[in-house]
């Protein structure tokens, strides 16, 4: 039987799941390569893993909301990754999406109908 500790463990990587990708899409409105994202998003309190951002990018990149390109930085290649058109359309929609909810959430929690 799953202790609280687990259940709360499986119920915070959901409720974080979609809010990385919020995060990312509103953080690559900017150009990054991938430890500059990683930086820019643990520095703004949202912390993720190399393993969970890689695969995400490439994800959101097959889905057309991000475009990228190879270029040398210091003498090394690096991947830069920006939103696409379509990603700013998305993260647009997102964004007022997560607005609404977030106010309906903040509602229900406000109430003090216990």
């Amino acid at each position: 039987m799953p202790t609280d500790a687990d259940i709360f463990e499986t119920l915070r990587q959901e409720l974080r799941r979609g809010s990385l990708i919020l995060a990312v899409l509103g953080q690559l409105q900017r150009e990054h390569y991938g430890y500059t994202l990683r930086k820019a998003l643990a520095d703004a309190g949202v912390e993720i893993e190399e393993g969970a951002l890689y695969p995400m990018l490439r994800r959101l990149e097959s889905q057309g909301l991000l475009t990228s390109e190879w270029r040398e930085e210091e003498r090394r290649n690096k991947r830069f990754y920006r939103l696409s058109t379509d990603g700013r359309a998305v993260l647009d929609r997102l964004v007022a999406e997560w607005s609404a909810l977030n106010a309906s959430v903040d509602s229900i929690l406000k109430d003090d109908g216990r």
